[in-house]
């Protein structure tokens, strides 16, 4: 940071900014969004998913297994088989949170063409948007070219559902080649690395385009596809009660553009407390493998476990990554699911090691929480225990974990917006209570100590 006039707020900031925890219990604020038995605030209707974890019974929250549904299609079948067999999943799931239903082949073949039809980029884009100036996180680049692409749209500000279609298609096919192109943007400008610009290949999944895009040869197996695409699934939609939907619930609302409201989701993405979480899970797991010296001793993996839990290690937060979930308790489907592919990738190779230690991690910390703290919360793992292990597995950098993310969300903050549009139809304006009930009175700028 270069050096800045002195100003009183430096010193006073957190004094100026600081309010007395009880005033959120006399005027029963519900701090997040969130009841007191940490059960969501209902701020509204959808018929686009359900994120199910628990169940109320005479205002107790009692845990249940999770459950994952999309415009009622359970996520364990929208994911599809096991075997060799299994097919590109991820359009399907686009088209059913945008249209509301699964489509005919037809139907998918059309989209499919549509996806394609809207991949390249104004010319000139990425020598000017992208390869300039280029920022170290991608999200932000992300961000910045959803604004800039404003421009190059001439009827930008129209509400017409058409537009919201054309553009939410357009945005879900070129978000994966810009953040493939930026992170090679990245690696040249901060990592002396080489701009590697692949061609996109008419009629690819979009999971076969991001590897083929992000791999210097081009070349990735099915089963690594197959697993990209599970996770894009996985990560296409979660209720609208998540944050970055919330955000872009929120701008929608007030009658912005798509764009501004796409990229206000994305830069809540970035936070740590949502999709950034995963580079903290893997932080601390790097942390764990390189201090337990035998990942198959449970001892020793508790032991760890427990310095984390106190605040002896890590971050010193008190907090294990990757487990937890405002919603899920007894377990999370989509960490179910991602481990389950995982295993089928890892199995046989230097991985599996390193997957069973998380598995450990996963069995093991409950147990060391309520040892240590007391805590008698239901607690599971969450997608993000296994998300990034996945990403590493098929060689993919971390800088690219949260985009990738964001490439899958964008289906869903499109569908969430095109509700809002249409049902919500009134701005989205909570309360805040004021502390300050009497009015101050004025002194002028002289007389002021």
């Amino acid at each position: 940071m270069t050096d800045q006039p002195k100003i009183d707020l430096y010193d006073s900031f957190e004094r100026i900014n600081s309010i007395d925890p009880a005033f959120y219990e006399t005027y029963d604020v519900k701090r997040g969004l969130r009841n007191a038995n940490g059960s969501g605030v209902v701020a509204g209707i959808t018929n686009i998913s359900n994120v199910h974890g628990y169940i109320m019974s005479d205002c107790d929250k009692r845990p249940d297994e999770g459950r994952l549904t999309l415009r009622g299609y359970n996520i364990y079948d929208l994911i599809g088989t096991d075997g060799p067999e299994r097919r590109y999943n991820y359009e399907e799931v686009v088209y059913l949170l945008l249209m509301g239903e699964l489509p005919t082949q037809e139907q998918l073949s059309s989209f499919i063409e549509a996806l394609d039809s809207q991949r390249e980029l104004p010319n000139g884009f990425t020598a000017s948007m992208i390869m300039k100036e280029t920022p170290p996180d991608i999200m932000n680049v992300l961000e910045r070219t959803i604004l800039l692409l404003y421009a190059f749209d001439h009827d930008a500000e129209s509400r017409s559902h058409q537009h919201e279609i054309h553009t939410a298609i357009s945005l879900i096919s070129r978000i994966p080649r810009i953040a493939i192109l930026t992170y090679y943007a990245q690696q040249a400008r901060y990592c002396g690395g080489s701009m590697i610009m692949h061609r996109f290949i008419p009629g690819q999944s979009t999971a076969e385009t991001i590897l083929s895009m992000l791999r210097p040869d081009r070349s990735f197996t099915p089963e690594e596809a197959r697993m990209l695409d599970i996770m894009l699934c996985l990560q296409a939609e979660h209720g609208g009660g998540n944050n970055s939907t919330f955000t872009c619930r929120v701008l929608s609302s007030s009658d912005t553009d798509p764009y501004s409201a796409y990229a206000a989701a994305i830069g809540s993405l970035k936070g740590s407390r949502h999709g950034g979480a995963n580079h903290k899970v893997r932080a601390m797991q790097r942390e764990i493998k390189e201090n337990v010296q035998d990942w198959t001793n449970d001892d020793e993996v508790a032991s760890y476990l427990a310095k984390i839990v106190n605040k002896q290690a890590y971050d010193h937060t008190g907090l294990v990554y990757g487990m937890g979930h405002a919603v899920y308790t007894l377990s999370d489907p989509r960490a179910v699911i991602c481990k389950r592919f995982a295993h089928q990738l890892a199995q046989g190779t230097e991985y599996e090691a390193e997957l069973n230690l998380l598995e450990s991690i996963e069995r093991l910390s409950p147990e060391v929480i309520l040892r240590e703290k007391g805590t008698k919360k239901t607690m599971c793992a969450n997608i993000d225990m296994y998300s990034g292990f996945v990403y590493s597995m098929m060689g993919i950098s971390e800088d690219l974990f949260t985009p990738l993310f964001a490439c899958a969300r964008m289906a869903g903050w499109a569908a969430h917006r095109f509700e809002e549009i249409v049902s919500g139809r009134r701005i989205i304006r909570p309360a805040y209570k004021s502390t300050r009930h009497l009015v101050r009175p004025y002194v002028p700028i002289d007389q002021r100590n």
